[in-house]
């Protein structure tokens, strides 16, 4: 370990890898409860609690969500399927109660609401892991977010960010090296990552990418990062969120 610096949360932390295949075993409706309770511990932006979690049972639905995801069949097969959403709709209720006027689309209350979700997500999938579950998110939900919303009835000030498959694990990935903390810690003033610094994180990725058991290929991680965000762009989305009443100002 860094440092020789250890504890059992770091060493899980550190062994984090996306699991996309299941076995068949549930999980306990309790262990379920515990996990989003682990969630709810996270951080809340003036304990305003900005989000709901839909859980996704029917399998009718799991279909269209996986199909509008682009065919991720593991969200037809995960023991749980998790929807993300950043909800806006009892803190609106909790201003017109008490006179400060409903909400009107403030680019900042939209924000606060996605870190929240964000922040109770990770807790879960940490938590989930401890006890020996995998999962992995699911951004692709936002290829089709209106699928998404007709399926679970989300209404106004309520917007699936992301989905997460849990279940136990059948296969274990092998963990992505990530970049050196060097390159993202900056102190006082930002500075730019040098051509040699990046040259040499491109060939770390490269070695993994071909010593993988399963999915192997030739790239490296700018090739990789540049096609995956650039063919991301989702043009749909500022209509839709704005539509469902966040960031409108």
């Amino acid at each position: 370990m860094i440092n020789d610096i250890s504890s059992p949360v770091l060493e899980q932390q550190f062994k984090h890898a996306s699991v996309r295949a299941y076995s068949d075993e549930p999980i306990k409706p309790e262990l379920l409860q515990t996990l989003i309770r682990a969630g709810q511990a996270a951080a809340t932006s003036s304990f305003i609690q900005a989000y709901s979690v839909v859980r996704v049972t029917r399998p009718e639905a799991r279909m269209a969500i996986a199909a509008a995801a682009g065919g991720q069949a593991w969200i037809e097969q995960a023991a749980e399927f998790l929807v993300y959403c950043a909800d806006l709709r009892r803190i609106d209720g909790a201003c017109r109660r008490t006179g400060k006027g409903e909400l009107e689309g403030w680019t900042e209350h939209g924000i606060q609401a996605v870190v929240d979700v964000a922040l109770l997500a990770q807790n879960v999938l940490l938590a989930a892991e401890s006890v020996g579950l995998g999962g992995v998110f699911i951004g692709g939900i936002r290829n089709d977010p209106q699928v998404v919303a007709d399926q679970l009835k989300l209404p106004e000030l309520v917007t699936p960010v992301f989905g997460m498959c849990l279940g136990w694990p059948a296969q274990h990935n092998p963990v992505k090296p990530r970049m050196p903390v060097e390159m993202i810690l900056h102190t006082d003033e930002y500075h730019d990552v040098s051509d040699e610094e990046m040259a040499g994180y491109d060939a770390t990725m490269a070695d993994y990418y071909l010593s993988r058991g399963s999915n192997v290929k030739l790239s490296d991680w700018s090739s990789a990062a540049a096609n995956a965000i650039q063919g991301k762009k989702r043009e749909h989305l500022l209509g839709f969120l704005q539509g469902r009443g966040f960031f409108k100002r």
